[in-house]
C-alpha cells in the first residue's frame, strides 16, 4: 500500500448530533444521525470518508492509512492516468495480451458476469461511448447517428478476452475502451472495508462512502440496529425522501438529476444505455443493496438502464440483491418507489413526498 500522506486527508471533528424533527411512537421512530468521528480524503474525483461512532479517536491514524488504499487503487484503475494499468490495456490490448494485477483481472471478471446477468445493461467496455458523449458535450452538440453506429462497433464486453492462467486482458476489436466509472468506486470501498475489518484495533461499527452515492455499512450507529442513510428526492434534490437503516450491506444510488446537459431545449442525462449508446430516460433514480459495493454500483446503473419492469425481473433473479426504483411520477410531485427485497421496517418514507 502506498505510504501514508497526511496532506491528502482532511481530518474532520465530531459532527453535531441531530434530533428527530417529529415525535412518533418509539417503534416507528425515524433513525437519526448523532455524533460521529469522520476521516476523509479526496480520490476518484469525489470525497471518500470513513465514519465511526464517538470514542474512536485513538483509531484515527490506522483508519487514515486505510484511506490511502483508495489512492493506490486509483493509481492503477483510473482511465485519466496515462500510466495506469487500465490505460495501458486500453492502448495495447487490441494488439497483444496485457498482463494486469490480479485485483484488476478479478474486477473485469466480475464486470463480464454482470454484463451477462443484466442483459448487457452494465458494460465496463463501453468507454468509447462515454468519450464520444463527453467530447460532444464540450462541443455543445450531440453525436450523429453515424458516430453512434461507429462507436457501438467498438463497444461491449463480448469483445473482452480474459486469460485466467496468464492474468491477462485482450480485445478482439480495435478501439475498445474499458471504463470502470460505474464500478470502480464500489471496488475501492470493498477493499477499504475489508482492510479496515482486518486491523487489530478496527472499530466494530463504521460507514464508508465514496461521493455519498456508494456506501458500505458495518455494525450500527447509536444502538439503532444499523446506520441511518438518507435517500434523496430526485425531483427536489435538497430534500430527503426517506431514511434507510443499513447494516452489514453495501448500497449504491444512480440517477441523472445532477449530471446532465441541455441541447436545443432537450435534457440529456449522463447514464448511457450501452446497447444503444444513447442517454437513458424514464427513471429518476435507482438504489441497490448488495453484499459488495462493486456489485451494488454496477447494478444501480444497470437497473437504471433497464427500467422498472426489467430491473425488477433482474433483481429477483440475483441472490442477496435488493432495490428501490423511483420512476417519474404519473402526476403531481409525489413519487411512488418500487421496492424489492428491502424489509419495510428498514425504510422510513416521508409521507409528504411519497405516495402510498
Amino acid at each position: 500500500m502506498a505510504g501514508s500522506s497526511h496532506s491528502r486527508r482532511d481530518f474532520l471533528g465530531a459532527l453535531s448530533s441531530k434530533d428527530a424533527t417529529e415525535t412518533t411512537p418509539p417503534a416507528l421512530s425515524v433513525p437519526t444521525g448523532g455524533r460521529t468521528v469522520r476521516i476523509s480524503t479526496r480520490a476518484m474525483a469525489c470525497e471518500f470518508s470513513i465514519v465511526m461512532n464517538p470514542g474512536a479517536y485513538e483509531q484515527v491514524n490506522a483508519v487514515g492509512d486505510v484511506l490511502e488504499l483508495v489512492h493506490e487503487i486509483e493509481s492503477w484503475l483510473s482511465i485519466y492516468r496515462p500510466n495506469s494499468e487500465i490505460s495501458e490495456a486500453n492502448r495495447t490490448a487490441a494488439n497483444e495480451a496485457v498482463r494486469v494485477r490480479r485485483p484488476l483481472f478479478e474486477l473485469l471478471q466480475t464486470s463480464k458476469t454482470l454484463f451477462d446477468q443484466t442483459q448487457r445493461a452494465f458494460d465496463v467496455a463501453a468507454g468509447a461511448q462515454v468519450k464520444l458523449w463527453r467530447d460532444c458535450r464540450s462541443e455543445q452538440r450531440i453525436p450523429t447517428d453515424d458516430e453512434l453506429a461507429e462507436v457501438l462497433q467498438r463497444s461491449g464486453c463480448q469483445h473482452l478476452r480474459l486469460d485466467d492462467e496468464a492474468c491477462s486482458v485482450s480485445f478482439d476489436v480495435d478501439g475498445l475502451q474499458l471504463d470502470p466509472g460505474a464500478i470502480g468506486k464500489g471496488h475501492a470501498l470493498d477493499e477499504a472495508a475489508a482492510w479496515l475489518s482486518k486491523l487489530d484495533d478496527a472499530p466494530d461499527s463504521f460507514l464508508i462512502h465514496g461521493g455519498h452515492s456508494s456506501l458500505v455499512a458495518r455494525g450500527e450507529h447509536e444502538g439503532q440496529g444499523g446506520w441511518p442513510v438518507g435517500i434523496g428526492n430526485p425531483l427536489l434534490t435538497k430534500q430527503r425522501l426517506g431514511t434507510l437503516l443499513l447494516r452489514d450491506k453495501a448500497m449504491s444510488t444512480s440517477g441523472s438529476n445532477i449530471q446532465f446537459f441541455r441541447h436545443e431545449g432537450r435534457r440529456y442525462g449522463h447514464i448511457l444505455d450501452p446497447r444503444t449508446a444513447r442517454p437513458v430516460a424514464g427513471m429518476l433514480s435507482v438504489t441497490v443493496l448488495a453484499d459488495s459495493a462493486a456489485v451494488a454500483d454496477a447494478l444501480s446503473t444497470a437497473f437504471f438502464v433497464l427500467g422498472v419492469e426489467n430491473a425488477l425481473k433482474c433483481c429477483d433473479n440475483l441472490d442477496g440483491v435488493a432495490a428501490i426504483l423511483i420512476p417519474f411520477p404519473e402526476s403531481g410531485r409525489k413519487v411512488r418507489p418500487e421496492v424489492i427485497g428491502v424489509p419495510p421496517e428498514q425504510i422510513f418514507w416521508d409521507a409528504n413526498q411519497v405516495s402510498g
